[in-house]
């Protein structure tokens, strides 16, 4: 929706025609197929404030659940004012000016070590921006001349990630968290925030980078991370990331990013 001036500052969903807001949403429900599932699956459709609601797909899942797609109009509208994301900061930068950045500020190669932590085997995430194969055509950090990474790969403990990350002089920590069943990937970077911090307890932590669909890029520091990524994020995003963290942090930046619960000293 536009205001006199042309600025738009409200949103609705678009369906057919301009501010129409129709949507379309599917869900599961643990009944049988048949009209009680139907007319249940409507319910929950009109409770999600969707006006008219029209069932235009249903199948049985098995014999104890219900599968819908449901199509209908909600009455909601986003103020674009009240919309609050993370922005990238800093600028994205090639591979050699990562590499001559890197070395300019530490004089030695960069240390990233990474897993996926808990019972989560899904490497493919962190296959992707750690292996030199990389990501969308991108090369993974492997790549990279000035980063020295260790690829510790799937169901990872955390003591035994955070004993790794020591043992390497890790300057950063990256993990990617694919399996969220009862928030398992909050419940897991939290634990590991905690352990970095009584690890390296006076001492400079490493930055804590955490990927994976499910995340929510603002509950970095709820979550104790220094950055999270979300989906579609590429090798070239995470190496220009832990290049403008690390550099800004050691020249005494004011916009280095501080950590959540303990304060980094200079190196």
């Amino acid at each position: 929706m536009n205001d006199p001036a042309g600025t738009r500052f409200a949103v609705r969903p678009y369906g057919d025609t301009t501010d129409d807001g129709m949507v379309q949403v599917s869900f599961t429900l643990p009944l049988p197929h048949g009209s009680l599932a139907e007319g249940a699956a409507l319910q929950v459709a009109r409770q999600m404030g969707m006006d008219r609601p029209l069932i235009v797909h249903a199948r049985p899942i098995g014999t104890e659940f219900s599968f819908f797609v449901v199509y209908g109009s909600v009455v909601h509208r986003v103020e674009l004012d009240s919309v609050h994301v993370v922005e990238r900061e800093y600028p994205l930068l090639s591979a050699q000016e990562v590499d001559e950045a890197v070395h300019a500020a530490l004089g030695r190669d960069l240390v990233v070590v990474g897993a996926c932590i808990g019972t989560d085997a899904h490497t493919v995430g962190i296959d992707a921006i750690l292996n030199i194969k990389g990501f969308a055509g991108q090369k993974g950090l492997e790549y990279y001349h000035s980063l020295r990474v260790v690829n510790l790969g799937a169901q990872v403990s955390v003591a035994d990630l955070v004993g790794r990350a020591e043992r390497e002089g890790a300057d950063a920590v990256l993990v990617s968290q694919a399996v969220t069943q009862r928030d398992a990937h909050l419940a897991n970077v939290r634990e590991l925030s905690a352990e970095l911090d009584v690890t390296f307890a006076g001492r400079t932590r490493p930055l804590l980078v955490v990927g994976g669909p499910r995340f929510d890029p603002a509950m970095a520091a709820e979550l104790g991370a220094d950055r999270i990524f979300g989906r579609g994020t590429t090798p070239d995003d995470v190496a220009s990331y832990l290049v403008h963290a690390l550099t800004a942090e050691r020249s005494g930046r004011a916009d280095a990013p501080q950590p959540p619960a303990a304060q980094r000293s200079a190196v």
